[in-house]
């Protein structure tokens, strides 16, 4: 059930590009690729305060500062059981159950506190961060926050948190 109000986010610059790869669940993986990734947000909220959900004005700053720091990252998720990731000389060293070793400079690696790095996990993440800026900055909570992660055009994940009251 949607909620009366809502403000949806959608830049031109809410975008990044970044490569992953996925480890499926029996351990093997995909090759490393990349995409363009564009995000789009919805926060809905069950009344107006001063006549507005939240201001577009804040939002929009909170998710391009998220976008940037995905931007020209390969995305590891450090979660993730059948990955082996530690630091050796100022890389980040990454092996697969493949046997494939990856070491690559600390600064072009993304750690993200997920399980891997599909678009939904991504979604996950962002949503989160977002929700936790927002909280901290303006002490706001959207009762539902919504996250699209588009890879390519026409193929996107969508998570959506709802507040429990």
């Amino acid at each position: 059930m949607s909620l009366p109000f809502s403000i949806k986010v959608y830049k031109q610059y809410f975008n990044f590009a970044s490569s992953h790869f996925m480890i499926f669940e029996n351990g093997t993986r995909e090759p490393l690729h990349g995409h363009n990734y564009r995000v789009q947000v919805k926060g809905e909220a069950p009344s107006l305060e001063g006549d507005m959900v939240f201001d577009f004005l804040d939002i929009k700053p909170i998710v391009r500062e998220i976008c940037d720091s995905l931007d020209h990252k390969l995305l590891i998720p450090k979660e993730n059981k059948h990955l082996k990731i530690y630091s050796e000389k100022k890389n980040i060293v990454i092996q697969t159950p493949d046997e494939s070793i990856f070491s690559i400079p600390e600064s072009d690696v993304l750690l993200l506190p997920i399980q891997n790095s599909s678009a939904e996990r991504i979604a996950v993440y962002i949503c989160d961060e977002i929700r936790t800026a927002v909280k901290q900055r303006f002490n706001y909570t959207f009762t539902s926050l919504e996250v699209e992660v588009e890879e390519t055009p026409g193929q996107s994940a969508v998570y959506v948190h709802r507040e429990t009251v």
